[in-house]
């Protein structure tokens, strides 16, 4: 075992500094200057405060919230026959070529929506970063676009939801973070049905140009995604206008980009992240992007994994985004969340492997957060204000953890994921001290971990605490483990932490 850990302790220092990239060595406060191609984005690097954040959330929340269905796709899902939307709209709004998606925007209207209150829940959850979906693949534009017609100014709740979230967001002290997903937008409405008002030209506005049906589906080509046709000059205009307008509008600290990305042209892509890159630099701001694999080269943004986790410890930092809900990113009335319980195991199992989690909370149409979503947030936030100095500002250890769950892997491999058991152990470290996380709290009264014997630590252990407990731990570091015996009482109701020294 000590072989093990040495032999992984310099792998990390060997991956983390041999990068396969040329090093850039600039004074503290030099702008550079990003040129639009591979090389030149490759200077870009990760911030110090993404390093320590740790927690963020986002919201689904828009006008396809409005059905109350069970599928953030409702624009796409309720022209396919084959889809349970489909039938549902009809019976609840009528025929398609009568009464469409466009029919939807003036019903979302955002009566009770209030981003000081929102700002605040997350505050309380203890999040660090935080902000709205701007668009997501429907096409509507959650801010004062004047490219896109169809925005929440114009159209709907006549309100800048991203100007709104940004202010409140900031007021507080957090990140900035807008979410963009809307190069699914190319083939996402079916201009080619001459059933649905998709096809009618005078709708292009919203629903794009009249395309095939192949613009839809995307084909995997030895890695790189293309749909049949391409993108024209005109949709990767406005894609990177919109781009342009939260960036020169908002100048929010993170900027999220959903999958898909690939099937814009290499060039666009390019232009577009030096573009964000170049107006973080003027502006002095400490900038992330982050991207699903492929769409961009490793190392030009932070990579970004949906309802999924790294395996073990990632040299980078890394994100990933699920959801307050296993099954669904929006709101509905049988809309079942996880447990809290889940939802701090799962951060803890990130933040152990060099990550932070962004937390999807699904906001009722109406724009309010149901009580059931915000008192799992209130419960994050206290398991937090006890145990926050194991995350926040923390980094890896030699190993992420111990345990006999495997976490899957893939995407969306989290909707297949049941949770940790009471042997499960995350590490993390934070100014030279280690902690032991303990993802259940054994019936037998003692805590065994093996990354912590006399034979695979290197180190005697002189003390361990338990935070929140007043209790004087007692313990004993064997051959095959380090055996901590368990307090009558529990600090808190979920992950343990214990400080090791």
């Amino acid at each position: 075992m000590k072989t093990q850990l040495l032999l992984i302790a310099s792998f990390l220092i060997l991956t983390s500094c041999n990068t396969n990239k040329q090093v850039v060595v600039t004074p503290k406060n030099a702008v550079k200057h990003f040129e639009p191609n591979w090389e030149s984005l490759s200077q870009y690097e990760c911030p110090e405060w993404f390093r320590d954040a740790k927690f963020g959330i986002y919201t689904h929340w828009g006008v396809y919230s409005v059905p109350e269905t069970e599928s953030d796709w409702y624009g796409h899902n309720m022209y396919n026959k084959e889809h349970p939307n489909y039938n549902s709209h009809k019976e609840t709004y009528g025929k398609l070529d009568s009464f469409g998606y466009k029919d939807l925007v003036p019903l979302f209207t955002a009566s009770k929506f209030n981003a000081d209150e929102w700002a605040d829940l997350f505050v309380e959850a203890g999040a660090r970063f935080a902000g709205p979906a701007g668009e997501h693949a429907d096409g509507f534009s959650m801010w004062d676009s004047k490219v896109n017609p169809w925005n929440s100014v114009d159209k709907g709740p006549k309100r800048d939801v991203v100007a709104e979230m940004e202010k409140a967001i900031r007021k507080r002290g957090l990140k900035y973070v807008v979410s963009l997903h809307h190069s699914w937008l190319w083939g996402w409405f079916p201009t080619w049905d001459e059933t649905t008002d998709c096809f009618d030209p005078t709708n292009a506005s919203l629903y794009g140009e009249q395309l095939p049906k192949s613009a839809w589906r995307v084909e995997d080509t030895k890695g790189y995604y293309k749909v049949n046709p391409m993108p024209s000059i005109d949709f990767e205009r406005v894609w990177l206008e919109k781009v342009k307008e939260v960036v020169d509008g908002y100048s929010p600290d993170l900027l999220w980009f959903d999958n898909r990305v690939q099937i814009l042209s290499e060039k666009v892509r390019q232009k577009m992240m030096a573009y964000v890159y170049n107006h973080a630099a003027k502006n002095n701001l400490e900038f992330v992007l982050t991207f699903k694999r492929p769409d961009f080269p490793l190392g030009t943004g932070t990579v970004d994994l949906e309802r999924n986790r790294m395996a073990k410890i990632y040299p980078e930092p890394w994100l990933t985004d699920n959801s307050i809900s296993k099954k669904l990113w929006i709101w509905h009335k049988d809309l079942e969340c996880y447990p809290t319980n889940n939802l701090i195991d799962d951060l803890v199992d990130i933040v152990s492997k060099n990550g932070n989690l962004l937390l999807n909370v699904a906001p009722h149409p109406n724009g309010t957060i149901p009580e059931d979503q915000k008192n799992r947030l209130k419960e994050m936030g206290k398991w937090l204000k006890l145990n926050g100095e194991a995350i926040y500002e923390s980094r890896p250890w030699l190993i992420f953890g111990e345990g006999p769950t495997e976490t899957k892997t893939g995407h969306l491999a989290d909707m297949h994921f049941d949770g940790f058991g009471d042997e499960d152990i995350r590490f993390t470290t934070r100014n030279g001290q280690l902690y032991a996380i303990a993802l259940g709290w054994p019936k037998s009264g003692i805590l065994s971990i093996k990354s912590l014997s006399s034979t695979s630590f290197n180190s005697k252990i002189n003390k361990v605490e338990l935070i929140g407990s007043d209790t004087k731990i007692a313990f004993k570091q064997k051959e095959n483990a380090l055996e901590i015996k368990l307090p009558n009482n529990k600090p808190c109701e979920h992950a343990f932490v214990f400080k090791v020294n």
